[in-house]
């Protein structure tokens, strides 16, 4: 298992963020992991060149409302790129497999079915420990990870827009 933070990023080889806008999703379950991962992800943005008005942040109640949320996101508002972020932690039920599986089948559908790139943030980890770990913890923030996939993949959306190349 890996004990350093993998969240180190290197901005000459992410393109500029300045023309592009962000939508967030996030989930208010578990606000303590999720309002971190939302904060690594703002502050990617804005230092990757984003400006505060291009990123639109919306909270829904659980991790399986991300999915409609992101939908209606895409629907109305004209986006370049947005990230879904939840985190759902192991119980003594079934109830976080299906979460789990119902939240990654919604997002893989958003990607095929719409033309903005979804990016998964969504934490599944065994114990509350393992979230914080990657939240801003000893492991980094995946808020971090996810908007620099986002940056990437608005760079890969808007190729005729752009003059950047995009061999990162």
């Amino acid at each position: 298992m890996a004990t350093t933070n993998l969240s180190y990023y290197d901005k000459t080889t992410i393109p500029n963020a300045k023309t592009f806008r962000f939508g967030i999703v996030v989930s208010e379950w578990n606000p303590e992991i999720t309002q971190n991962l939302k904060k690594g992800a703002i502050e990617t943005f804005l230092d990757c060149g984003a400006s505060k008005e291009n990123i639109i942040s919306w909270d829904v109640p659980g991790s399986f409302e991300l999915v409609y949320g992101c939908k209606k996101m895409i629907e109305s508002q004209k986006l370049d790129a947005i990230i879904a972020i939840g985190n759902v932690i192991q119980g003594e039920t079934k109830h976080f497999d299906f979460v789990c599986e119902g939240v990654t089948q919604g997002i893989i559908d958003l990607n095929v079915n719409y033309d903005v790139p979804v990016i998964f943030c969504v934490l599944t980890d065994n114990t509350k420990q393992q979230s914080i770990d990657r939240s801003g913890g000893k492991l980094g923030n995946k808020g971090i990870e996810c908007a620099v996939a986002a940056i990437k993949m608005a760079a890969i959306k808007n190729l005729d827009r752009t003059s950047e190349s995009i061999g990162f």
